[in-house]
């Protein structure tokens, strides 16, 4: 490597350009490898906002058909003679409790599964911009 320190005078030109060209090599290597190191990272903040908004749509759904069920029975219970019903909270009020605490589940879900997303910038990282650096140098030296 063109690090270390060599004592001869003789010392060739081409020796010194093929030090500085393996450890240029070197360099993007180690920049390729953290390149891909902090996109795998993006790529597991991606999946686990996706898992988050899968999630959060599957909850939804659930709420939603809960709240079809209580609609259906409080038309059930708006039909129904008065007092046939002894429960303190009528079940079509239990069907809407629950749903409505579903909803609010699959709220939170889908806000942090989209704010999971908005931090995920898979192209926006310091070893893709020192890879560009480089690049550029090696094409356009000054």
């Amino acid at each position: 490597m063109a690090t270390e320190v060599q004592n001869h005078s003789d010392q060739s030109l081409t020796s010194l350009v093929t030090g500085i060209v393996s450890d240029m090599q070197d360099l993007v290597k180690q920049q390729f490898l953290l390149m891909r190191k902090e996109i795998e990272a993006d790529l597991r903040k991606t999946k686990e906002a996706a898992s988050l908004l899968a999630l959060g749509v599957g909850v939804m759904a659930l709420a939603a058909i809960e709240l079809c069920l209580m609609l259906a029975l409080l038309l059930y219970w708006l039909a129904s003679p008065p007092q046939a019903d002894p429960a303190a909270i009528p079940l079509w009020g239990c069907f809407g409790i629950v749903g409505g605490v579903m909803v609010a589940a699959g709220w939170g879900l889908l806000l942090a599964g989209r704010k999971k997303f908005r931090s995920v910038h898979p192209l926006d990282n310091p070893a893709t911009e020192a890879l560009k650096e480089n690049v550029q140098w090696l094409t356009n030296p000054k």
